[in-house]
């Protein structure tokens, strides 16, 4: 898989809707972690080299849940990489260290993600990797947040929103993947983690759903350990209204290799399984919307 390096985006569409031809469905997917477009002066700002920068992305999980549009469900996709602006985060998760000039009074510098390193412009890559020279003006990382970040969560929420109005429940599928290894050590992680911020973003019932059908193809799968859901699924899940928001997180070991970050044997095989997940959960939900969709837990 290729880096692509741009001037800016005004080239490339930050983010784009792959609509299908008609929603049928009260499903949204969201991948906002898979954009590999890169602007060549955040390259250039960065000790990290263009290959090295890159291991927090969501590698191909845009494609691996690129069939949504067929089974009538939109699909939102980041063009911009995570490690230039982080859309799962609050919109103003900043370290202060990070940047030159007075931060505005309304920034969050003491939230848990900040003291990581993985706040709305990241400090850090996977690994614990720092990604910048020098500490950046003030004003590029607002205008970050201003020309990005708040436009693609306008975008997100007007697809929850319409979708909650036609179909009177909506549930959004927010799609990540994570190392196939946990930092401490070499033991394995399942091949799927549910999150729903334990039980808070979406009703039982669909977890339960998402994570049975998995089963059923033959994966491991986890629910809230170690990913419970982000920013995201905690925003806009909202259960009792019929706003259901997961966190799916794919082992990067069933379809990748984490050095080359190319394809491996297994991808083919795991974009049918998850045509046929999406297939069977959407199906499912619309079977059932009393005691799925609507349930007040």
């Amino acid at each position: 898989m290729t880096i692509v390096i741009e001037n800016s985006f005004s080239e490339q569409r930050p983010f784009e809707v792959q609509a299908p031809v008609e929603q049928i469905v009260p499903f949204v997917f969201n991948s906002p972690h898979s954009g590999r477009h890169y602007p060549g002066d955040f390259i250039a700002s960065s000790r990290l080299d263009a290959h090295t920068i890159r291991v927090s992305e969501d590698y191909f999980v845009d494609e691996l849940f690129g069939s949504a549009p067929f089974y009538g469900a939109p699909l939102l996709v980041a063009h911009f990489p995570r490690a230039f602006l982080d859309v799962n985060r609050e919109p103003y998760e900043l370290d202060p260290t990070m940047f030159e000039g007075s931060l505005p009074h309304y920034i969050n510098t003491n939230s848990v993600r900040v003291a990581g390193g993985l706040g709305t412009i990241p400090r850090l890559v996977a690994e614990n990797l720092e990604i910048y020279h020098t500490p950046m003006p003030i004003e590029d990382a607002l205008d970050r947040i201003e020309s990005l970040y708040r436009p693609y969560h306008d975008c997100l929420r007007n697809l929850i929103v319409s979708t909650h109005a036609a179909f009177g429940a909506c549930v959004l599928v927010d799609c990540h993947s994570m190392p196939a290894h946990a930092q401490s050590g070499s033991r394995n992680r399942p091949d799927f983690v549910i999150g729903d911020r334990f039980g808070t973003s979406a009703s039982g019932a669909v977890s339960q759903s998402a994570i049975a059908l998995l089963k059923d193809l033959g994966y491991t799968v986890a629910r809230n350990k170690p990913y419970a859901g982000g920013f995201i699924t905690e925003h806009y899940g909202r259960p009792r209204r019929g706003l259901h928001a997961l966190q799916i997180e794919i082992n990067r070991g069933l379809y990748v290799d984490e050095q080359t970050f190319q394809k491996n044997a297994g991808f083919d095989r795991l974009q049918a399984d998850l045509a046929c997940f999406i297939g069977r959960l959407t199906a499912e939900f619309c079977q059932q919307p009393d005691s799925v969709a609507l349930a007040a837990e």
